[in-house]
């Protein structure tokens, strides 16, 4: 019976669970050791046929299929190199697309954020203060000085300027007599730190004579022509190109054309808080300093009035301008667009300095101050208002640029007579505008 074939098993001692865990634990090892000991000696297996025969009939059965094998391994083989090339090749590409995207967004980051480094250039942010006591920054910091633009020039300038800030007026033999009275003037009010940039030979010569600081560029064959043989517009517009070496070096700039008359020094009258700080051409308080200018269009019926904001141009005959960035693009715009249009190069410059940006155009970041034009007065306030007027007559003008006359040398002539030596009918021979 069942149970009682297994019952003296369970019972004894000697056949415990243990026992039997041994015994197969040790059939186990001896069938691996015994497997062992084939797998050495008959590594093709007990029943195999050794040698050559084996071997030569697995050739001749298999021929054909062997060499088709074969062939279609060399070519897997070929094809998964050529698609590592071509892998390879696209990694490469990809890595390189990464890279120029890197460069893209960093660049885009930068001009992002231009604005706001910008004014941490200028300080730590800070919170806006209480309401009508928030004041914004206009004063742009300076560059840092480069002498390596012009070695000469920065030593000449070492010498000339004072506080690192000079007049500057560039001059060829065209304009030789008035140089004489502007030279003549600046150094009887007391001005040390001028300089002359002289367009050609004779200039240069003269000025030595005269024991003024001089200035000879390096020749130029692309616009020394112009400064030899151009008239007032075309020098003009050679300034701004000038002009910048002057900025690079680290140094303001009053900018002065020769048909000015220096009766002060100009730069006790300056304020210094703006990227560029001009006189201008307009001839009363609207026209100087801006003004709301309505233009009535009846047609529009209930918009017929339009509010237009208007300002006279600033002279590019006579200007302040500090080494900043904005300075300096100023600069480049209009050097830039002179060369490429036939333009008057006062016009570019208040195009320049005034357009906003809009679609298409990014408007110039500069700031700005307009002079006193009573101080630093044009020969339209002279002749047309100031010398009809006794009270206005009193006041002593810092400058008067005879701008909107041609007939120049003989006014400035007679602006030392009534200003300098005191003659009061010095002026009357002379119309308010030109005869022609």
């Amino acid at each position: 019976m069942i149970g009682r074939r297994d019952g003296p098993l369970m019972r004894s001692g000697g056949y415990s669970l243990s026992f039997w865990k041994s015994r197969i634990a040790a059939a186990i090892a001896v069938g691996v050791a015994i497997g062992c000991v084939f797998a050495f000696f008959f590594p093709d297996g007990p029943f195999s046929v050794a040698g050559p025969p084996l071997q030569n009939r697995r050739l001749v059965n298999t021929q054909g299929e062997s060499s088709s094998s074969s062939c279609e391994s060399s070519e897997r083989v070929n094809m998964l190199k050529s698609e590592y090339v071509a892998v390879s090749q696209k990694n490469a590409e990809l890595k390189k697309e990464v890279r120029e995207l890197m460069e893209k967004f960093k660049l885009a980051e930068q001009g992002k954020d231009q604005a706001q480094k910008q004014v941490l250039s200028l300080g730590q942010q800070q919170k806006a203060g209480p309401f009508g006591t928030v004041k914004g920054s206009r004063i742009n910091p300076t560059v840092v000085p480069d002498d390596s633009v012009n070695l000469r020039l920065a030593k000449i300038l070492e010498k000339v300027a004072v506080n690192r800030e000079l007049i500057v007026a560039l001059a060829n033999s065209n304009v030789k007599e008035m140089l004489e009275v502007w030279f003549t003037n600046i150094k009887r009010v007391g001005v040390l730190n001028y300089l002359v940039v002289a367009l050609d030979e004779d200039i240069a010569k003269f000025c030595e004579a005269n024991s003024v600081p001089v200035y000879k560029r390096d020749p130029d064959k692309d616009v020394d022509s112009v400064g030899r043989t151009g008239g007032n517009h075309a020098v003009s517009g050679l300034k701004f190109r000038i002009l910048r070496e002057f900025l690079q070096l680290g140094y303001s700039v009053l900018l002065s054309d020769v048909d000015i008359v220096y009766l002060q020094n100009p730069f006790n009258h300056l304020y210094r808080d703006s990227d560029v700080e001009s006189m201008t051409d307009g001839h009363d308080n609207r026209t100087a300093y801006g003004f709301n200018d309505v233009l009535d269009e009846p047609g529009m019926g209930w918009a017929r009035y339009a509010h237009t904001m208007r300002i006279w141009v600033y002279n590019s005959g006579f200007f302040y301008i500090r080494p900043t960035i904005p300075s300096i693009e100023l600069l480049d715009r209009v050097a830039g667009r002179l060369s490429r249009e036939n333009a008057w190069d006062q016009a570019v410059f208040n195009e320049e300095l005034f357009f906003p940006s809009h679609s298409g155009y990014d408007g110039l970041h500069a700031a700005r101050r307009t002079m006193d034009f009573y101080l630093f007065m044009n020969s339209k306030v002279l002749f047309k208002t100031v010398r009809k007027d006794a009270a206005l007559s009193k006041i002593k003008p810092v400058i008067v640029h005879v701008n909107y006359h041609p007939d120049k040398l003989p006014r400035m002539k007679a602006v030392v007579e009534y200003y300098v030596n005191g003659k009061e009918d010095a002026l009357k021979p002379f119309p308010d505008g030109s005869d022609w």
